[in-house]
């Protein structure tokens, strides 16, 4: 009693000196930690902004510098003279004939190449015709320089001269290497020479917009189209705008932006010249070129541009360096699989992520400043913000960094005080510890013990051999684990006995329901496929042998045809003397179940003739083959059997009754859906005599893949 009391105010003494130790430390360390974050802060803030004002000034320079280049290009005398002779000789062709083929293979590009792809980013089924351009010369071009043109998608600014011999084809040949290498050099995506109806009759890259009309097709509405229209209508000279990115269409959905200037020849305006800005320039700036470390924001920090509408116009480096958690944080904060699916197609967060945290809200006013806030992914950062306007462009722009990753620092500080702290009071505390562990050491290991056995280890035994009540109360425990270990074993072997004894009587789902404890087991299954066969002649053939002789062929083709249904995915209902009854789509639905059980019938076939060809047995097998909706379940209690019925089941009893030996007699409906695979015929009068009439279609052979 004496040592359990000493123990027990041991214990007492330590979580007093613990106490007091604790509460020095908690002082201590909180005034150390409260100054160091103050510090650390202002220290981080002073960075962010630093790193967002560089960032700002070098979005500028670069729109700066691509204003100026596009209104210098729109002022040379070549692509004055580009503009002129494209407009002209696009003009020419305005009432040529197109020849039908040619509207037929531009149609075939759309709808087999255009149209997918960009119903991937679009909502809604696009109509083809309203895609297609209105004016003749603009179906003419794009026939020859994308329809028609061999280079795949992506690739068809490869294209320098086709093959029409008009004069558009030399200006071209003449004017389109240059134009490439600007685009090329510059990093731009694509230019454009639009005409003052409106007409693009020019681009690099040849989309879908090439030759189209900006005021009356398809693109009337996009973002390229309202900026032709601002500049048309501006009339002045050394003018370039630009306009917000926006989905464009001919880029299946991708986000784009465009800087237009105006074509004057001396006073009178002959064109626009137009530029599709490259994304990834925009990206290099704001994660410089990939290397945040190297801009001093560490492992987590980023800059990044925000619009008016709160999305974003610059890449997430979250996205960049880790695709599948940036999916993850998406879908934790409840954002939609398509919004997420979209994301991970263009490959970007550009008017995809919306950012409307405080900050955002904060520089869209017109403020700029530093502050603790949650970003775009709920998690706490370190964020400076300013608005970011140029030309038109109404963005905000932001520097941040995670909170952890911010005040690590003062973290690592803090938990060296409180390690620090905590080994000293370990080593007040060591020498109570030890006694108390070796008193409770017999106890933690009949708890081990018990979690083994509680976790499904019934084999552990605790291995204490001590005199005392500790170990006879370990005897005791082994004992029941010993027993309870043996009475497992033969469970778990009467299961298996039992649940494999299920799977050869029913199919595997419903053997699983019977197993849960399911009895009134009856469904509607709709759109399986049955097959019923019947072996002619063994009736007869039976009589002239033995019983075991009989069972022993029965038994042989049977287990075949369970070896080919089970390959096929067929489940094998019951078979009644000679027949066989069969379904496809009853544990697992198919699309494809009617093949299946063709499959399933030529197989059979063939297993019977070889069988009957190397025993010189006179066997054949007629089989019947329906698809439709039936009723399944277990019928009976002290014997129960699973079945099938319904009129599915009526019409392929039919269909076996009448089909011939050695023929696949199918009804209407397998007919409607397989007769491009298989030739079918329809079965003889004679076979068809039955009540009512039967239309049924006898399988002849596989379809070859040549045949219409």
């Amino acid at each position: 009693m004496r040592s359990l009391t000493s123990v027990s105010i041991k214990s007492k003494l330590i979580i007093m000196l613990l106490t007091v130790s604790s509460c020095s430390i908690l002082i201590t360390a909180y005034l150390g930690y409260r100054s160091g974050k103050l510090n650390l802060t202002h220290r981080v803030f002073n960075q962010l902004t630093s790193v967002r004002a560089s960032k700002a000034y070098q979005i500028e320079s670069y729109f700066k510098n691509i204003r100026n280049h596009t209104q210098t290009l729109s002022e040379d005398p070549a692509i004055i003279a580009a503009m002129q002779e494209f407009s002209t000789a696009y003009s020419q062709l305005q009432t040529t004939n197109i020849p039908p083929a040619f509207d037929q293979k531009l149609k075939t590009y759309y709808r087999d190449e255009f149209l997918p792809r960009l119903t991937q980013t679009e909502a809604g089924l696009p109509i083809l015709e309203s895609y297609l351009p209105k004016a003749i010369a603009g179906r003419y071009f794009q026939y020859y320089y994308i329809a028609n043109n061999s280079h795949p998608v992506g690739k068809k600014d490869s294209l320098d001269h086709s093959q029409d011999d008009s004069e558009y084809s030399r200006i071209h040949a003449r004017y389109h290497p240059i134009f490439r290498k600007i685009i090329q050099k510059f990093g731009y995506y694509d230019m454009f020479l639009i005409d003052p109806q409106g007409t693009i009759v020019y681009t690099v890259f040849k989309e879908t917009d090439f030759t189209t009309n900006l005021d009356n097709d398809a693109y009337n509405s996009s973002n390229l189209a309202h900026l032709y229209r601002q500049i048309r209508e501006s009339k002045t000279r050394d003018y370039a705008k630009i306009i917000d990115f926006q989905a464009y269409p001919p880029s299946y959905g991708a986000p784009a932006a465009f800087i237009a200037a105006p074509i004057f020849n001396q006073s009178e305006l002959i064109g626009v010249l137009a530029f599709q800005l490259p994304v990834n320039e925009i990206n290099n700036v704001m994660t410089g070129n990939l290397n945040w470390e190297s801009d001093g924001l560490g492992k987590t920090g980023e800059t990044y541009l925000v619009g008016r509408d709160t999305l974003m116009r610059s890449i997430s480096r979250f996205l960049v360096q880790d695709p599948e958690g940036y999916a993850k944080t998406l879908r934790s904060l409840g954002v939609s699989e398509t919004e997420i699916n979209r994301i991970n197609q263009y490959g970007t967060s550009i008017l995809q992520q919306y950012v409307q945290t405080s900050g955002v809200s904060e520089a869209l006013k017109g403020k700029q400043g530093t502050r603790i806030i949650r970003d775009y992914r709920n998690i706490p950062v370190l964020s400076s913000f300013a608005p970011l306007r140029f030309d038109g462009l109404d963005w905000v722009i932001l520097a941040e960094i995670d909170l952890s990753e911010a005040y690590a620092p003062i973290y690592s500080f803090r938990n060296q005080i409180l390690i620090s702290a905590t080994l000293l009071m370990l080593l007040v505390t060591l020498i109570a510890m030890i006694l108390a562990n070796l008193f409770v050491k017999p106890i933690n290991q009949l708890i081990k013990g018990t979690r083994q056995v509680a976790a499904g280890k019934l084999d552990a035994i605790v291995p204490l051999e001590t005199e005392d009540e500790f170990g006879e109360l370990a005897k005791s425990f082994n004992e029941i684990v010993r027993s309870l270990h043996t009475q497992t074993l033969l469970v778990e072997q009467k299961n298996r006995d039992n649940e494999k004894l299920l799977l050869s009587v029913f199919p595997t789902s419903v053997a699983k329901r019977f197993q849960r404890g399911e009895k009134d087991l009856a469904e509607d299954l709709s759109n399986v496929a049955v097959l019923f066969s019947d072996l002619t002649g063994f009736s007869k053939l039976s009589n002239t042998l033995s019983a075991y002789e009989s069972v022993a062929i029965l038994n042989n083709l049977v287990t075949a045809f369970d070896e080919v249904a089970e390959h096929y995915g067929m489940e094998k209902i019951k078979t009644i003397g000679d027949s066989y009854l069969a379904v496809c789509g009853l544990s697992v639905p198919y699309l494809d179940q009617d093949k299946r059980a063709i499959d399933v019938a030529l197989e059979m076939l063939m297993i019977v003739r070889r069988f009957s060809h190397e025993r010189g047995l006179p066997l054949n097998i007629s089989i019947g083959i329906n698809s439709g909706d039936i009723v399944a379940g277990i019928v009976g209690r002290n014997r129960c059997i699973f079945d099938v019925w319904g009129d599915t089941i009526n019409l392929t009893t039919a269909l076996k009754n009448a089909c011939p030996p050695g023929g696949v007699l199918v009804s209407q409906t397998v007919y409607r859906r397989l007769q491009d695979l298989y030739h079918f015929e329809p079965i003889p009068e004679k076979e068809a005599n039955t009540k009512p009439q039967l239309n049924g279609w006898l399988l002849k052979s596989i379809r070859s893949p040549i045949e219409g």
